[in-house]
């Protein structure tokens, strides 16, 4: 097994969160073993990597209306001035003076947002791809408050003429982000992209990544809260505007620390970028290959057995002709040279028609890498299973995918929630106290005690009078008889233990007199 050697992006990475955050660079690390897993099974290349399906910045995402807030609030939270533009834009941190900078340069580096969008654009509308200068810029802003963050600036949208393209940057700008400030005069538009932009919000607001800004001089929280609920709008966080330029204001504060908090999420997204490269390696690519490779035996099946099948009707011709070729076939030496003469025919025109049709197949698996945007090479997987053995057995699995390679994934799986986990710890509610637990000293001997001697416990005394004697026949033996003294009311619990004594006395008294 060749050993790959770290992508540069992977290696600034590393260095750029070994100080400050360890959960990001223990990331790295197993963002590098699934390279090299991917790498032995021939689907990536020695500099490509699969930390680039997200961007690692935190990325702040800003959308409003008409009423001009939002460029409102850009300027004074940022204290630049920006110059009004229709394009969506990205804004980064530069010490230096403000540059505009042209969509090609966001298209084609994996480390911001917006990577390989030119090809999304293609898909939703032809000769878009080309055009995407015309939709998207990125301009570096010198701001404080922009240090270690990026910003999307989308633009009001409202009244955009293409609207495939708008809804698109729209949607993707808030998948990539990790806080999106939806300014609330967007609600005022009843237009067909106000309406696909609150279908989208919707879809969102599960990731609680939303946060409404609202101008509290003229409305107050719970109005916008019932107006957004009636749209399908119920998770989200309320600040008012009017005040987020003092410092010592309470939505001012809030502001920040959700800002603040955009960081935390990144960590989260990139995460979640990760497991879900992991459970695509399987459930995308792996079964994409599995696909072609059975489509491909299929087409060479059915092509073999379409010769042979017509090999099959010149016989039965022959024989109806009276050619006596069913003779020939039994015949024990005859018959013989036959079949190997049909099998030596067959044999080399079916591995010339697995080789002709895995050049389509392998078209095919271009096409669809393309079409779904990923980094592996679904067609070098594939082109390995090009030998002899697989070409003539019905193995539809790729090479290298085994129980083994299966493990190997499940365990980078399992470290990636462990990561995770780590990020939880942070905010755990239980104590980090270690308790120490002392180990019990056992005795070197252990003597028997007796056991405990139980005493029965006393029956109920029974209070006796006195023995009088009764007059009795001659012929009977006289004894004396019992009588019961007259004793208080037991208690409900005892009373069946006194009335038996009374009983038995009775029935002696009987006997005696008879």
């Amino acid at each position: 097994m060749t050993e790959k050697t770290a992508s540069k992006h992977l290696i600034n990475l590393q260095s750029t969160f070994a100080v400050d955050n360890p959960v990001l660079q223990n990331a790295v690390k197993v963002f590098h073993e699934l390279d090299q897993f991917e790498f032995d099974l021939g689907l990536l290349e020695e500099e490509e990597t699969t930390a680039i399906q997200t961007s690692w910045w935190p990325i702040i995402s800003v959308v409003g209306g008409n009423s001009g807030a939002k460029e409102t609030f850009l300027a004074r939270y940022l204290q630049v001035e920006l110059a009004p533009t229709h394009k969506t834009t990205v804004l980064l941190h530069n010490a230096g003076n403000q540059t505009i900078l042209p969509a090609t340069a966001l298209d084609v580096d994996f480390r911001y947002p917006f990577y390989r969008i030119s090809q999304k654009l293609e898909q939703v509308q032809k000769g878009e791809g080309e055009r995407i200068n015309a939709n998207l810029e990125m301009r570096t802003v010198s701001s404080a408050r922009l240090q270690g963050k990026l910003i999307i600036d989308i633009p009001n949208f409202i009244h955009a003429t293409n609207y495939e393209v708008s809804n698109l940057l729209t949607s993707y700008s808030m998948e990539q982000s990790d806080v999106v400030l939806v300014f609330c005069d967007i609600f005022n538009s009843t237009t067909d992209l106000a309406k696909a932009l609150t279908q989208t919000l919707i879809k969102q607001q599960e990731s609680n990544k939303l946060v409404y800004l609202f101008d509290d001089t003229t409305a107050n929280a719970q109005v916008w809260q019932r107006k957004l609920a009636d749209l399908g709008l119920t998770i989200g966080q309320f600040i008012g505007i009017s005040q987020v330029d003092n410092p010592n204001s309470a939505d001012f504060v809030l502001l920040e620390q959700r800002l603040a908090n955009a960081g935390l999420q990144r960590n989260y997204r990139v995460l979640h970028s990760l497991e879900k490269s992991i459970n695509d390696l399987e459930n995308v690519v792996i079964a994409e290959v599995k696909q072609g490779i059975s489509i491909w035996k299929d087409r060479s099946t059915f092509s073999s057995l379409l010769v042979l099948g017509f090999i099959v009707m010149l016989m039965v011709f022959a024989e109806v002709a009276g050619l006596g070729f069913l003779e020939l076939l039994f015949d024990p030496i005859v018959g013989v040279a036959i079949i190997l003469s049909i099998a030596a025919f067959m044999f080399p025109l079916h591995i010339m028609f697995s080789k002709m049709l895995a050049k389509v197949t392998t078209t095919y698996l271009v096409r669809r890498q393309k079409q779904l945007q990923l980094t592996e090479n679904l067609a070098a997987l594939f082109e390995q299973d090009l030998g002899f053995k697989r070409m003539l057995l019905p193995i539809f699995e790729p090479i290298g995918w085994n129980k083994k390679s299966k493990a190997r994934l499940n365990n980078l799986l399992a470290r990636t929630k462990e990561l995770v986990q780590s990020l939880n710890d942070n905010f755990s509610l239980y104590s980090t106290a270690t308790v120490s637990i002392q180990p019990v000293a056992r005795p070197a001997v252990v003597t028997p005690q007796p056991a405990p001697t139980i005493q029965p416990e006393p029956a109920p005394q029974i209070a006796v009078a006195s023995v009088v004697e009764q007059p009795v026949p001659s012929f009977v033996t006289p004894e004396p008889v019992m009588q019961v003294a007259p004793q208080p009311a037991p208690a409900p619990v005892a009373e069946s233990a006194s009335q038996q004594p009374q009983r038995q006395s009775a029935l002696m008294q009987k006997f005696v007199r008879k």
